[in-house]
């Protein structure tokens, strides 16, 4: 994955859930550490708002709907809940006005949980709401698992045909 090549393929994703589970491993050591001193009804909130929110509406259109499609305001909502800069300014506002405390954990326990655990990252408008395999990206891996992962040019079959510059 590059700026120019904006997706990951099975090992960089894999690779990718490994840092999330890192952190949220992190994140249960201090909940552990610290299981006496969080007040467990706002971390309780903390968490569930995130999907009460940012998820369920979708999910439930997204069962609802005969074909699968669904408002692009359910994507926004997913994705502004599952931000790291959301929820950072969340745990802010929530610091600065209520007090830091503890229960702030559950925020960066449910997004690293979403990402490591179950693999779930931001949402992109052009695929389902739920996760479904897209074909066009079952074909790309296809072509670059292919063979030696080579075109008959030699050059990566994605970079086939390309002109050099």
């Amino acid at each position: 994955m590059d700026v120019k090549n904006p997706f990951e393929s099975p090992t960089t994703f894999r690779l990718h859930r490994a840092e999330y589970v890192v952190a949220w491993i992190a994140v249960n050591v201090f909940v552990v550490l610290h299981w006496s001193e969080i007040r467990w009804i706002p971390a309780i909130a903390l968490f569930a708002f995130i999907d009460l929110v940012g998820y369920l509406p979708g999910a439930i259109a997204f069962r609802r709907s005969a074909s699968g499609r669904i408002s692009k305001n359910y994507y926004l909502a997913y994705n502004l809940m599952h931000s790291m800069i959301t929820q950072g300014a969340i745990i802010v506002l929530w610091g600065f006005t209520i007090g830091w405390e503890w229960a702030l954990l559950a925020i960066p326990w449910h997004i690293f949980g979403d990402r490591g655990i179950w693999g779930n990252f931001l949402k992109p408008f052009s695929l389902p709401f739920e996760p479904h395999a897209a074909p066009g990206y079952r074909r790309l891996m296809e072509e670059l698992s292919t063979g030696n992962g080579r075109a008959a040019d030699g050059r990566a079959p994605a970079a086939a045909g390309v002109p050099v510059r």
